[in-house]
């Protein structure tokens, strides 16, 4: 399928072309990631809420740290199963109904958590919602890469994680303003009106289109063309997009038929695992490696630990007051968005792999800092102002390197290098993975301080991350400005030495 992309086709020549002039981002196509990507704003408030609201729920419903932790991280172990159910669930229904799917769960989730009379209730509540995460993490940069341009896909795929980062710090501040309400109404109202954006989403996705290529899987070629004019910027470049997916489909590029006859197992994901891991050609193990390991090292290196237990890591760290930790808190989530918001616009200028190895370097220099600073906090007993300091600018510093790089560029790599007939579970197995590793730092977490110490956590997490950043340098090209059927060129085995010299990676 690739080396049909990477040889002699005229296509290429007119993508190399057009994307030498790049033109404004398509409206139309903005406007669709956007909606789509609503539903990645419930889950960052999810996360942002929880936070503040176990600190509520610990007092009133009397639990311990142990379940506390399988209550944060039993929605990552549950997005584990929404995620493998998810790539096959949107090869069959489509990448929209999906969405609908994981607002509906959320919705349910949220009704849930926002009645929870006890923790076996809120229990349920956070499953129903993590099946709803799973869906939403997998769907949602899926379906903004496969409506984006080659040359703004890094900015429509990068939406997602954009917005729940917004909807991390929207829960931070309702902890803030609903911390002053009385303990048995505050947290449940901060967990429960999340239902309300959930089931607006629900509806109003429904107004947008298909995903093309979707469509154009299925054999419906004109539904497929005719939204590919309206999400491209010339009738050009939609001509040249309709037909390299049309050969990435396996379809006769020539054919002009409204529908054709596809064959069950490419329209429905059938046999995709596999090609992706029984017998996976070795282009495909580079992918799959490649993008399983950034979404490995994206939670490895500890930012849940930040985001989850950010009220806790900054009470001993010196902080005591409930609303000077949620203040403090509510600048990470400032931290986040902004620097997510300006990588944004990175992604297409400066590029994938330098956003990356910059980003990840900072990294390791700001868990280092923040390892050190609450060591000496704690060692002091909280009584060292400069220690405190030093860890809230640490903590504030590993957030915005981590937004600006590591944190959107996983969910934008893991959506455009799988091929297209492997693209939707193979991003599900992505979204697996990165569930898992962040059910593991936030059910470890509380304990893993206890065995070696809030700042030997950190000095831990910097040691993985510069195990991420050799792993990146060595084996990530870049796919800046390449269309979703070029890339794949990119991990064909003739394409080794090219990648080499341009890109100074295997």
């Amino acid at each position: 399928m690739a080396d049909q992309v990477s040889g002699e086709n005229p296509t290429e020549k007119t993508v190399e072309k057009l994307t030498e002039k790049p033109t404004g981002v398509n409206r139309y196509a903005l406007q669709c990631a956007i909606v789509a990507s609503i539903v990645s704003i419930i889950f960052g408030y999810d996360t942002g809420v929880m936070s503040g609201a176990m600190v509520f729920i610990e007092e009133e419903l009397k639990t311990n740290d142990v379940q506390i932790e399988v209550l944060t991280g039993i929605l990552n172990l549950c997005a584990l199963f929404g995620s493998l159910l998810a790539g096959r669930t949107s090869d069959i229904i489509g990448r929209r109904y999906t969405i609908v799917l994981a607002s509906v769960l959320f919705m349910l989730g949220s009704i849930l958590m926002g009645w929870g009379p006890s923790y076996p209730v809120l229990l349920t509540g956070r499953c129903t919602a993590g099946l709803g995460v799973g869906f939403a993490l997998m769907v949602a940069p899926v379906y903004s890469a496969e409506i984006a341009t080659a040359s703004h896909r890094g900015l429509l795929a990068s939406l997602p994680h954009l917005c729940i980062s917004i909807g991390i710090l929207l829960g931070y501040l309702v902890n803030y303003f609903f911390s002053k309400l009385p303990m048995h109404i505050g947290w449940r109202l901060m967990l429960g009106i999340a239902a309300v954006p959930s089931l607006v989403l629900a509806f109003g996705i429904l107004k947008m289109p298909e995903s093309p290529r979707w469509l154009i899987l299925q054999g419906r070629l004109g539904e497929g063309k005719r939204i590919l004019d309206l999400v491209s910027n010339s009738p050009e470049e939609a001509r040249v997009r309709f037909q390299d997916i049309k050969i990435a489909a396996g379809i006769d590029p020539k054919c002009e038929e409204e529908v054709v006859q596809m064959e069950n197992k490419k329209t429905h994901g059938e046999g995709v695992w596999k090609e992706l891991i029984l017998r996976p050609t070795p282009a495909v193990r580079r992918v799959l490696l490649t993008a399983l390991g950034i979404h490995f090292f994206q939670h490895a290196t500890g930012i849940e630990a930040v985001l989850l237990y950010g009220p806790k890591i900054f009470k001993r760290a010196g902080i005591t007051a409930k609303d000077k930790l949620f203040l403090v808190t509510i600048g990470v989530g400032i931290m986040k968005t902004t620097f997510i918001f300006t990588a944004t616009f990175l992604l297409d200028k400066v590029g994938r792999r330098k956003l990356l190895l910059t980003s990840v370097g900072g990294m390791v220099c700001a868990l280092t800092m923040l390892g050190f600073g609450l060591t000496m906090a704690q060692n002091s007993g909280g009584k060292l102002a400069w220690a405190l300091v030093l860890s809230i600018v640490s903590a504030y510093s590993f957030v915005a390197v981590f937004s600006i790089g590591l944190g959107p560029i996983t969910w934008v790599y893991s959506s455009e290098v799988f091929p297209l007939k492997l693209r939707a579970q193979g991003a599900s197995l992505g979204v697996a993975v990165n569930r898992v590793m962040n059910a593991t730092v936030s059910m470890s977490f509380l304990s893993l301080t206890k065995a070696i110490t809030t700042g030997g956590a950190f000095f831990m997490f910097a040691g993985v991350a510069a195990v991420a950043w050799n792993f990146f340098f060595f084996l990530m090209p870049e796919t800046k400005g390449k269309s979703l059927e070029e890339i794949e060129a990119l991990f064909q085995r003739d394409g080794d030495h090219k990648v080499r010299g341009e890109n100074g990676t295997v």
